[in-house]
Parts: structure tokens; C-alpha cells; sequence
């Protein structure tokens, strides 16, 4: 058992898993093999297959938790989180050799049941929060948007904030669902709201300009994005946007400075190339446009397959 383990931790799976078929032969009641299969299969994103082999495990080992929190947790990545809930609450199992946290986990697996309550003192108690906290609203109202539920998540980010007007980044998390529903207006109030109480987050500055942007307000925007820079100078996003911005202003020639910062720090991003390429191509440079386009479609393509 501890030689097919060390071939896992190596990621020798295709010859753990022979192993562990000679070890069932041999040994059919061998404590853990199932387990251990499961492992493999898990490694191996074979999720249906690993699911058979810790429900085998659990079979004879009804109280084996750590076969009862991989398998909620491969029940989970399935989809079938109702399924998986109850093996999560029974098992609370931590395993650093597969990187999972049983309180994070069952707090996702809450998530994704719509107990919001449940996952906000599971995430509360991951990250050593007050759980009644504004911050602990806060989180629930950011693993929300992660879930692409931000009706929930405007309003965990709502209570946060009556708990504590002044709590940073939930005016911005609200700015990021306002913009994101086409509401600029509102949007740009809780950027601004989100540079007032924390004048040093850089990502605000990066989304006020971008709002301000789609509001045709090139010269607010300008001093904004500005300002991203300056606080978050590794970003590309603030880059991009100023040179759109510069475009729009006409002046080519210092949008082109910006864009080819943001190529070089992301070669990949097609944005980046495509406004790069618009700005050569006002400013008469053909040839150079040209290249510019031609890299921005090669990665869109190459993103499609």
C-alpha cells in the first residue's frame, strides 16, 4: 500500500492504478484499497469512477473520513451537491495532499445549496472572521458573484454595509453587479462611493475609469485610470482602457505608449493588440497596424478551439 502511494504522490497513475488491481487480487480485503483507487481515479479527473470506489470504501468503512470527504467532494465537483452535502458534515476532513479544506469545502457545498447562512459561518470560520462581522457579509457577497448570483450577492453586500458604512471594497463589489447589468449610473456612484472610503485600492480607480468611459466622460476617465496606475502599475487592464481612452480623445501617439506597455506584460491579451493596432493605424503606420491586428486575430482564434 505505501509503495502504490508513493507512485501517486509521484503522479504515476496509469501504474498506481495497475497496482492497486494486483493488490485487490491479491489481498481482496485489504484495508484502504478502495480508498486509494478512488485517489487515483480522483487524480485522474474520473470523477463517476472515483465516486464508485470511495462508496465502495465507505461500504466497509462506514466511519472512513477520509473516504467520506472525497467522496463529498468528487460528488460536489459532479454537480450533485445535495448528495454531497451530508458526507461534508460528517467528515469536516482536512487533506493537504490533494489541497482540500473540509471547512471550505462544505462551505461551497452550502453555497451552491442556497443556505446562505450555513456557508457564511463555514467561510466566517475559514478565515478566522467575527461570523455576525460586516467582513463575513462581505465574503459570502464576494463567493456570490463568484457563483454568478449577484442578486444574493447584493444583498449580503447591502448588510455588510449597514453593519459598517465605511467596510472597503463592498461599494465596489456593488459597482462590479451594477456595471455588469448595463446600470452605469449606479455603477459609477459606487465606484466613486469606493474611492472615497478607500482611496488607495487601485481596481476601484481601474472600474470607475472604465465606467466613465462607457459614459463617454474621456477626460474623467483619463484622470482615473491614471490613478489605477499609479497604486497598481503590474495591472494591464488600467493600460488597456487608457489608451481606449486616448483613442477617443485623438491622440495616438500616447495611446500607442500605453498599449505597448500592456503587450508587453501580456503578449497573450488580444485587447491589448487589436487597440494597439488601431492606434498605429491613426497614426499612418500601416505595416505595423497590420501586425497588430493580425496577432489580436490569432489569439481569437486560437481561444475558440
Amino acid at each position: 500500500m505505501s509503495e502504490v502511494q508513493h507512485l501517486v504522490d509521484r503522479g504515476q497513475l496509469d501504474e498506481a492504478l495497475k497496482a492497486t488491481d494486483a493488490l485487490a487480487q491479491q489481498h481482496p480485503a485489504a484495508k484502504g484499497v478502495d480508498r486509494l483507487r478512488g485517489k487515483i481515479f480522483y487524480l485522474k479527473t474520473n470523477l463517476e469512477e472515483a465516486d464508485k470506489a470511495f462508496a465502495a470504501a465507505l461500504h466497509d468503512d462506514p466511519s472512513d473520513r477520509e473516504s467520506l470527504e472525497l467522496r463529498g467532494v468528487t460528488l460536489l465537483r459532479m454537480g450533485k451537491t445535495a448528495a454531497a452535502l451530508p458526507l461534508l458534515e460528517q467528515s469536516h476532513a482536512n487533506l493537504s495532499n490533494l489541497n482540500i479544506n473540509g471547512t471550505y469545502v462544505l462551505a461551497l457545498c452550502y453555497l451552491k445549496e442556497h443556505r446562505y447562512d450555513d456557508a457564511r459561518l463555514s467561510f466566517a470560520g475559514f478565515y478566522g472572521m467575527d461570523v455576525e462581522s460586516s467582513s463575513s457579509y462581505l465574503l459570502l457577497a464576494r463567493m456570490l458573484l463568484r457563483e454568478q448570483n449577484s442578486t444574493a450577492a447584493q444583498e449580503m453586500a447591502k448588510k455588510a454595509l449597514t453593519i459598517n458604512p465605511k467596510i472597503p471594497e463592498a461599494h465596489f463589489l456593488l459597482g462590479q453587479i451594477y456595471f455588469s447589468v448595463g446600470n452605469l449610473d449606479q455603477a459609477l456612484d459606487e465606484f466613486q462611493h469606493e474611492t472615497k472610503i478607500n482611496p488607495m485600492y487601485g481596481p476601484a480607480y481601474d472600474r470607475l475609469g472604465d465606467t466613465l468611459l462607457q459614459k463617454n466622460q474621456f477626460e474623467k476617465a483619463q484622470d482615473a485610470l491614471n490613478r489605477a496606475i499609479l497604486l497598481e502599475p503590474d495591472m494591464t487592464g488600467p493600460y488597456i482602457l487608457l489608451g481606449q481612452v486616448l483613442l477617443k480623445r485623438d491622440n495616438p501617439a500616447t495611446a500607442a505608449i500605453y498599449l505597448k506597455r500592456a503587450v508587453q506584460m501580456d503578449p497573450g491579451n488580444q485587447m491589448s493588440h487589436f487597440f494597439l493596432g488601431q492606434a498605429y493605424r491613426d497614426m499612418g503606420k500601416k505595416p505595423e497596424a497590420m501586425i497588430e491586428f493580425k496577432a489580436s486575430e490569432k489569439i481569437t482564434a486560437a481561444s475558440r478551439k
